[in-house]
């Protein structure tokens, strides 16, 4: 429900901030005492085009401030959310619009920025307006479908018909990207067979890569060792040394013998050095040799294969050659394999796989039907409740030869979630014209009472939550028993929802819950427009006056009393 309307600065309203109650609020007052900026100011906050001539003159801006209380309909809470704003049923909600003078304007929600068409989609959820100039809602057919399934209360069928669409579409989607994997089947199954095979003869396994790479390091870094040790090897136990050490001893060897010869033996001091030196050789000759065979213990500690380096590099070499290929990495190619195994199956399958997705969207499609069909039949079955509703209502709004019909046109091929068929109000005028689309109404007045008379109908359902509804001069041209037909069918609309009208007649304004007098006055050299809220003894006094004129009078008060009775 709107809660509070604030404005500042519109055309000839200064400073203005009214409460708005539940039920019918009514707004009377002198022609061209400002009661259409009251609208005005509430359009600009709603959404509407914003003109510079709304902005009060002198001022740089004219603000307008809708202050509602969420009500508790889903779909209206499920699109403010798709806007950004976090909302539940209850939480306050502001819409503010700042016109400048210049004619830009900036919109608000909740005091964040948003732009105007947001502001727009989310009043006309909140506020319907219906006029002279314009009737917001009803006029728009996509809103009729909503509004006569709310009214036959079709939610029920309306669900299933919705869930049997989704298995639907399901199923036709599942269908098209089979059909779609067969068309393509023919050429990629060759390349798939070729990969997999390559694949299959490759064999990789997992973290293979990171595996091959740390033997590959190992392996290099032994090579290279064993080299080393060769080398060493080759130094130590070649025919050089040994071809040396014997050489040096039978030298050193001779070296005594002649000694002995010169008569130099015992214990003298050469000998013994000879001795020392055969000795010495003799020691190196075996330290040699165990040098040599420590050199070769090492290399054997070395155990791996031949050619071993060379067979792992084959390896990685040929696993990232592969995998460069299949445009992919080395890790990933265990995977790639069971999914190429897996699509060739499903190629092979494919045949199967539609048969079976084709027998599952047809079966789909007969739910769906058969649903549908439930829900087409509620439908006739709500359009003519309705149809007699609305003509019921229509007499006494002096639109006696007017009629209504709800039209439910098939669409070929159509199965959506909202049904099988559109649905538009439509009604004719005067006898013998043809059917059309609610604006074909001749005039302002005649299309607020038609919108009247549809409301009144479609809230015969208690369980309908109704936006906000505004009434601008719904009673044009009728008077007498006809204004007081129009009252009561505001009243009654009013009944646990809101209601505004502008009007200049006193039977309905008789019926109002509230009442709002604007008056329009030149202070401090300027014309302004002030909204004054009435209470029992004023209220009686402006409906006397509506009644009278200028001169209110003993009996215009007693007739406005009637009418309040």
């Amino acid at each position: 429900m709107l809660t509070t309307l604030s404005i500042r600065d519109v055309v000839l309203v200064d400073t203005l901030d009214l409460e708005v109650e539940n039920g019918l609020t009514v707004l009377t007052g002198e022609t061209g005492a400002g009661k259409s900026i009251i609208l005005d100011a509430l359009g600009l906050a709603l959404g509407a085009r914003g003109d510079a001539g709304l902005v009060r003159h002198g001022a740089k801006q004219a603000v307008a401030t809708a202050v509602f209380s969420t009500p508790d309909d889903a779909e209206l809470i499920a699109a403010i959310v798709e806007k950004g704003f976090d909302v539940r049923a209850g939480d306050e909600l502001i819409l503010r619009r700042i016109l400048s003078a210049d004619g830009r304007s900036k919109a608000y929600i909740n005091d964040q920025p948003v732009g105007v068409t947001a502001l727009r989609e989310i009043g006309s959820r909140l506020v319907e307006v219906h006029g002279q100039h314009e009737t917001v809602g009803l006029l728009d057919w996509k809103t009729h479908r909503a509004s006569l399934d709310a009214y036959g209360g079709l939610q029920p069928q309306l669900s299933a018909v919705a869930d049997t669409a989704r298995k639907l579409k399901d199923a036709l989607s599942r269908l098209a990207e089979l059909q779609a994997e067969a068309a393509d089947a023919a050429s990629r199954a060759e390349e798939i067979s070729n990969n997999l095979a390559e694949l299959d003869a490759l064999d990789p396994r997992e973290n293979e890569e990171t595996e091959l790479a740390g033997d590959r390091a190992v392996l290099g870094a032994a090579e290279k060792a064993l080299a080393d040790l060769a080398d060493a090897r080759t130094q130590l136990g070649g025919d050089k040394l040994s071809q040396k050490l014997n050489a040096a001893l039978r030298a050193v060897e001779h070296a005594r013998t002649r000694a002995g010869q010169a008569g130099i033996e015992g214990d003298h001091p050469v000998v013994k050095s000879l001795s020392d030196a055969v000795d010495a050789i003799d020691r190196t000759m075996v330290e040699a040799m165990e040098a040599i065979a420590a050199v070769d213990a090492a290399a054997d500690a070395f155990d791996f294969e031949p050619g071993a380096l060379d067979k792992t590099e084959e390896r990685l070499f040929a696993l990232r050659a592969t995998a460069r290929k299949l445009h992919t990495t080395v890790d990933a190619l265990p995977s790639l394999r069971v999914r190429l195994r897996e699509q060739l199956r499903r190629i092979e399958n494919s045949e199967e796989a539609l048969t079976n997705a084709r027998r599952e969207a047809a079966a789909a499609a007969q739910d769906y039907d058969a649903a549908a069909e439930v829900l087409t039949v509620a439908r006739q079955g709500a359009a003519e409740r309705l149809t007699e509703a609305v003509m019921a209502e229509l007499g006494p709004l002096k639109l006696e030869r007017a009629r209504f019909r709800v039209a439910m046109e098939p669409i070929e091929g159509r199965r959506g979630p909202e049904g099988r068929e559109t649905i538009r109000f439509q009604v004719s005028t005067n006898t013998g014209t043809a059917f059309g689309p609610l604006d074909s109404v001749a005039s302002g007045g005649e299309l607020a009472r038609f919108a009247l008379a549809m409301k009144a109908a479609l809230a015969s359902r208690e369980d309908i939550i109704q936006p906000v509804m505004i009434f601008d001069e719904v009673d044009q041209g009728v008077g007498g028993a006809v204004a007081e037909a129009v009252g009561g069918r505001l009243k009654r609309l009013a009944h646990g929802a809101q209601v505004l009208v502008v009007t200049h007649s006193p039977q309905v304004a008789a019926c109002g819950h509230t009442h709002w007098k604007i008056r329009k006055a030149d202070k401090g050299g300027k014309t302004t427009s002030t909204v004054e809220p009435l209470d029992e003894v004023h209220r009686l006094e402006e409906i006397a006056r509506m009644l009278s004129g200028a001169e209110v009078t003993d009996e215009a008060r007693a007739a406005a009393n009637r009418l309040i009775a």
